[in-house]
């Protein structure tokens, strides 16, 4: 029979903007004497909110200096929808998922997520018109604000801005490949399984081939999970929605006002440098800084929106450039409407540039 050696459970609850925090207990694991390499882990779990929750399990074989969210080989109580008790079983099969490594310090643990991100804003669904056809879109959540440099740097290990003396700034000096790597890194950091994949490299970006982010003609190779509920880019319909202020819309011209100065950072009013997020005016949801300050990446290839009604769509599917959205410090007011939208190269950065988060809404 083969052996792991020495495993370690860890259990962590990382829980993520809660009314009330969900608990996890009496966590445990046993490895199988049958010789079929199945590890069985069990835990409790309360959330006094009744919310469902997202459970996942993250990997580390190296004493935890760096984890791995471990989702191929796993089963039972695992994933999204799951709901508050006791004896919650996940069986991991190791032998699948490790083939050939018997004798690694591993750490294993447990992350749960009550379904309403930190920092986010939940966008219940509905239908606007985009100037040309009606689009409707699901629920989802979106940043409230855009990505801060501090944000950045806690996961990516740098700080690309220009304007780095900005308190709690936006980051900029980002590409939309720069953007779609902290999706990932910031999902696995959290235990979430990410939505990119780049090619057929799967969706670690370790794994990602040298240069992949270097031309703007590998955007294409980038594709997405939509049903995945981890941090990605918005499609420019949600990012659309959500500027207008979802279903609660004034229909302003920028984000939140028909006065511009009430709610962007533009060059009228910037000084020539970004600002701290959120020290202008929110919007109808409460987001901030959706009309100037930083331009920001949307998921979309850029190209002429289709005519008729649509549903959660996600772009055209050939082109040359992706979409930013919503102006920023250093254009004129005539860029920062709502409707306003521009193209660029994937690989492109500059210290206009920037992004902000989304996840669905289970």
């Amino acid at each position: 029979m083969k052996r792991i050696g020495l495993l370690i459970f860890i259990a962590i609850s990382c829980v993520i903007w809660a009314n009330t925090l969900p608990e996890l207990s009496n966590q445990s694991f046993s490895q199988r004497t049958d010789g079929s390499m199945l590890i069985d882990v069990y835990y409790d779990v309360f959330d006094a909110d009744g919310d469902t929750l997202t459970i996942s399990m993250a990997v580390s074989a190296d004493a935890g200096e760096t984890w791995v969210v471990s989702c191929d080989s796993l089963s039972g109580d695992i994933g999204e929808g799951i709901l508050s008790g006791t004896g919650k079983h996940v069986i991991w099969n190791f032998g699948a998922e490790c083939p050939g490594i018997f004798s690694e310090l591993y750490c294993v643990r447990i992350l749960v997520d009550d379904e309403q991100p930190e920092g986010m804003i939940f966008v219940e669904g509905g239908t606007f018109n985009n100037g040309t056809s009606d689009v409707t879109v699901s629920s989802f959540h979106i940043g409230q604000y855009e990505v801060t440099q501090s944000e950045y740097e806690a996961v990516m290990g740098n700080n690309p801005s220009s304007f780095t003396s900005v308190t709690n700034g936006p980051v900029e000096q980002v590409s939309w490949f720069n953007a779609i790597e902290y999706c990932n890194r910031r999902s696995m950091y959290e235990g979430i399984t990410p939505c990119y994949s780049y090619s057929t490299y799967g969706t670690n970006p370790d794994d990602w081939p040298a240069g992949w982010n270097s031309s703007y003609q590998n955007h294409t190779n980038v594709s997405c999970d939509w049903t995945a509920n981890c941090y990605r880019l918005p499609t420019e319909a949600e990012w659309h929605f959500a500027a207008l202020g979802g279903n609660e819309t004034n229909n302003y011209t920028y984000s939140g006002s028909n006065n511009i100065d009430e709610v962007a950072w533009y060059s009228s009013n910037s000084g020539n440098t970004t600002h701290t997020v959120g020290t202008k005016a929110a919007n109808e949801l409460g987001t901030f800084d959706m009309s100037g300050n930083v331009w920001e990446w949307v998921w979309d290839i850029y190209g002429s929106y289709p005519g008729g009604s649509q549903t959660n769509p996600h772009g055209v599917v050939s082109g040359s450039f992706r979409v930013v959205r919503g102006g920023s410090w250093y254009d004129y007011a005539n860029f920062c409407p709502v409707s306003g939208r521009f193209n660029i190269y994937a690989a492109y950065s500059n210290y206009d540039l920037g992004f902000r988060l989304c996840r669905v809404s289970p």
